[in-house]
């Protein structure tokens, strides 16, 4: 199927414009020109148009105390797709005739500095859930209210409004993705088509003794001094994404019978699904788009698969958490949220550090994370077995680090979508079967016997033989020297004893949860300190019984 099936008969144009109006469209996501409905209506009746995107140092500034190059808050995978959307869009709005205007510094304080010295009669800008943009909007929606500015904020990157659902839900989200489905439906706006192209845009008015730069490089940025094994192999924008996507939907075979959880996590070379989730995330590509172009296949082949398994299936996951996300109080963390269970997590940073570092000694689960630290993105079940095992399989470590970890090195990380996930795989809530483990070892094997994958990103492991490449530990020395890796030298042993940590993990989590049955979900600190205490006198008699037996057998053998 050609990507144009999905366009409407007639392309969107810029209505006759007003003499003395103007408007300002602040980009932030929403960093495309097809369906675009804040840049649409700023359009409209405006002599000027004024394209803003400002370069926030909380998300942009150089932190040189991280534990990867990047800002405090997001790695330079991240950062470089971002640059390279903006550079798409100030392309695509100059062929219409524009250009986007880039600033830099606190978001609130630049748009209102804006509006009082540009003649603005509208504000136009893509509504976002997450708090931290909650926040800054509520700031600058403030000021623009005071000055008599229309401010236009139209709900664009997710498929629903999440506070319509909650509403329909009692003022409360949906908890599990059939109830979220139910109450859904079908999107309101689905049964037309979207307006996907701009012919013309009116120009950009005068801006005063603003200093407007172009989009700067990430050199330009402050970060310099990063070769090339940091570089991700996914490029931003608008233009790159609506190309995946003609690509991905002129499978229509492929479209009608994808079905998550299904697929290789271990396929690099050509990922086995759409690798659009970054470009979903920045708004370089409209979910609302996708879903039309995926139902147009749907309604083209004899059968398809669905919800929750299917691609439009994907894009409601997706809306499910970001209605969850938004209506519930400290989604991101433990404490204070009514949804997850509270649980005696280890705060053990060497072992979190290890699973960061790729040095656990589980080369499939290293392997994830090289990829994870080098491209910004791995499979969803990629995903999924490194999340289980920092969490409720091995290590028994905290989600909210782990989370900390994909929130910055994930090009495709989502504040809602990365939270809903952490507290899913790590059975805090959605999700409670937690003695359903992911094997570090036969999980990946299952898929790639020959560790092709591993050897990729783990080339000390290069010259393990198969038999050998998921347990090296497990080869004899003789083995270990052939293959030039010398496990505890050239590649570490096991941090953890997958068989005794994942049974301990179990063990503990069954503990936590009659704990919160017990007092109904009303944990206090206090409770989870006692608990924690008792497990980690449970391990300290433990590991004394094993340095006993240790030195019994030691003693034995001498005798």
């Amino acid at each position: 199927m050609r990507i144009s099936h999905c366009l409407p008969k007639t392309p969107f144009s810029s209505p006759i414009m007003s003499s003395g109006s103007a408007s300002l469209m602040w980009f932030r996501k929403g960093l495309r020109i097809h369906d675009n409905p804040a840049l649409e209506y700023a359009s409209k009746g405006a002599k000027f148009v004024y394209p803003v995107f400002v370069i926030d140092p909380h998300y942009m500034e150089p932190d040189l105390t991280a534990f990867s190059p990047g800002s405090s808050r997001a790695g330079l995978n991240r950062i470089r797709f971002l640059l390279e959307s903006l550079v798409d869009l100030d392309l695509s709005l100059k062929k219409l005739g524009s250009r986007l205007l880039v600033f830099k510094g606190e978001p609130s304080e630049i748009l209102i500095r804006c509006l009082q010295e540009w003649d603005v009669n509208k504000l136009c800008f893509e509504y976002d859930t997450d708090p931290y943009y909650q926040a800054l909007d509520m700031k600058v929606k403030d000021y623009a209210s005071t000055a008599g500015i229309e401010v236009f904020s139209p709900v664009s990157h997710t498929l629903f409004n999440p506070a319509d659902i909650i509403q329909k839900n009692g003022g409360k989200p949906p908890l599990t993705y059939q109830s979220f489905l139910k109450l859904a439906g079908q999107p309101s706006w689905a049964s037309s088509p979207l307006a996907v192209s701009l012919s013309s845009l009116s120009p950009v008015g005068d801006v005063g003794n603003f200093e407007i730069s172009e989009v700067p490089t990430v050199e330009e940025l402050g970060y310099k001094g990063y070769g090339q094994e940091e570089l991700s192999p996914f490029r931003g924008g608008e233009s790159e994404a609506l190309k995946k996507l003609r690509e991905s939907i002129s499978d229509k075979e492929w479209v009608a019978n994808f079905e998550k959880p299904k697929g290789d996590p271990s396929a690099y070379l050509k990922p086995a699904t759409t690798v659009l989730s970054p470009y979903l995330k920045f708004g370089c590509l409209s979910s609302r788009y996708f879903y039309q172009c995926l139902t147009d296949v749907y309604q083209n082949v004899k059968k398809h698969t669905s919800p929750p398994v299917s691609l439009v299936g994907q894009l409601l996951w997706r809306d499910f958490f970001y209605t969850v996300a938004f209506g519930t109080l400290n989604f991101d963390r433990m404490k204070g949220n009514r949804i997850c269970k509270q649980i005696p997590w280890s705060n053990d940073d060497e072992l979190l550090a290890a699973w960061r570092e790729a040095r656990t000694g589980y080369p499939w689960i290293d392997a994830i994370m090289v990829q994870l630290r080098k491209w910004g993105w791995m499979h969803h079940l990629a995903r999924h077995c490194v999340a289980c095992f920092l969490t409720r399989g091995d290590m028994f470590v905290h989600w909210e680090k782990g989370r900390d970890v994909f929130e910055r090195l994930l090009i495709d990380s989502d504040w809602a979508i990365n939270n809903g996930n952490w507290l899913w795989l790590s059975c805090s809530s959605f999700f409670y079967q937690y003695n359903r483990i992911y094997s570090p070892v036969s999980f990946g094997k299952k898929y790639d016997p020959n560790g092709n994958y591993i050897r990729h990103f783990l080339p000390v492991l290069k010259d393990m033989p198969k038999e050998y490449i998921y347990e090296p530990w497990t080869a004899p020395l003789t083995i270990q020297t052939r293959a030039k890796c010398i496990i505890g030298r050239d590649y570490p042993a096991p941090v953890v004893s997958h068989d005794s940590a994942s049974k301990e993990c179990k063990r503990m989590l069954g503990e936590a949860y009659a704990l919160n049955q017990k007092l109904n979900g009303q944990v206090s600190e206090d409770d989870l300190k006692n608990l924690r205490r008792k497990f980690e006198g449970e391990e300290n008699q433990e590991s004394g019984r094993r340095q006993k037996q240790k030195t019994l057998t030691g003693w034995l053998k001498d005798h």
